[in-house]
């Protein structure tokens, strides 16, 4: 038992530190739309900048973004989505390039995501992610 919370204590420790990388008031604002859905405003981005290597072929990090099923599991480290807590989700740490190390599409991979389409995904988990 005591090997048990060595080991969660050592996993919230982790996530801790991990949050301490980024600094979530560098993020651009959620977009003001509302009834913003995967498939209609998020798929296409993903679609354009993500799923060659987050897709069916690839699954980087044990990370999928072509349906809605596969983006709300969780990842190698644990969950990308938080949903209502868009400032909370990995997801948007990436995309928003928050961390140099986790920053999606990585450098030389593809263009990084505008802070307009930074602002639509974090309007989409914010409203739930739908």
């Amino acid at each position: 038992m005591k090997s048990l919370w060595i080991l969660i204590t050592a996993g919230i420790t982790a996530s801790a530190m991990a949050a301490d990388k980024v600094d979530v008031s560098k993020l651009p604002p959620a977009a003001k739309q509302q009834g913003v859905t995967y498939a209609k405003d998020i798929k296409p981005i993903f679609e354009k900048s993500c799923v060659k290597c987050h897709g069916p072929e690839k699954q980087k990090g044990k990370i999928r973004v072509d349906s809605l099923e596969a983006t709300l599991k969780d990842g190698e480290h644990g969950p990308i989505v938080v949903k209502g807590k868009s400032a909370d989700s990995s997801l948007v740490h990436s995309v928003a390039r928050l961390n140099e190390d986790e920053a999606m599409p990585p450098e030389g991979k593809g263009d990084p995501l505008t802070k307009e389409q930074v602002g639509l995904i974090r309007a989409w988990i914010d409203q739930g992610a739908k």
